[in-house]
């Protein structure tokens, strides 16, 4: 991007006077007055970027390390689903404890759905004889939709 210049506006709605010296943004690199620098006040979308503030677990109070360049929010998030020592995170993850054994697939369903010919436990999609490559003893006759 080009040098910011004496006078530039960048901030939308600024009524500041176009003498003031403009700085960029060490985040988003667009330029600011001296009013409107501070990622707060341009609501920078790149702060995460810079900003080293560590996120407290909304559930569990526990601070929750986030490297630079990650968003906080998605940390937070993942911290909840496999981390999180609360109650409602650790009731949320022993509801949907049934994973799919068809490789690859990660879904864990509320309850057992056991295929009726191998006898493994498979998500919703993978159900299906077909549909997980089955190994059981019956010759599948068709393939879920």
């Amino acid at each position: 991007p080009p040098e910011p210049a004496l006078g530039q506006r960048l901030a939308p709605g600024c009524r500041r006077e176009p003498d003031f010296l403009p700085l960029k943004c060490d985040a988003c690199e667009q330029i600011f007055c001296t009013d409107h620098i501070a990622y707060a006040q341009h609501n920078c979308t790149s702060a995460y970027k810079k900003d080293v503030q560590v996120p407290v677990c909304p559930l569990c109070n526990t601070p929750v390390p986030v490297r630079r360049g990650e968003m906080p929010d998605v940390v937070v998030g993942e911290h909840i689903d496999r981390d999180c020592k609360s109650d409602p995170a650790q009731r949320k993850r022993k509801i949907f404890t049934n994973k799919c054994l068809k490789p690859g697939c990660k879904q864990k369903e509320m309850m057992k759905v056991i295929c009726d010919q191998c006898h493994k436990n498979y998500c919703l999609k993978h159900r299906h004889p077909l549909d997980h490559d089955c190994s059981g003893a019956g010759r599948p006759l068709s393939k879920a939709g």
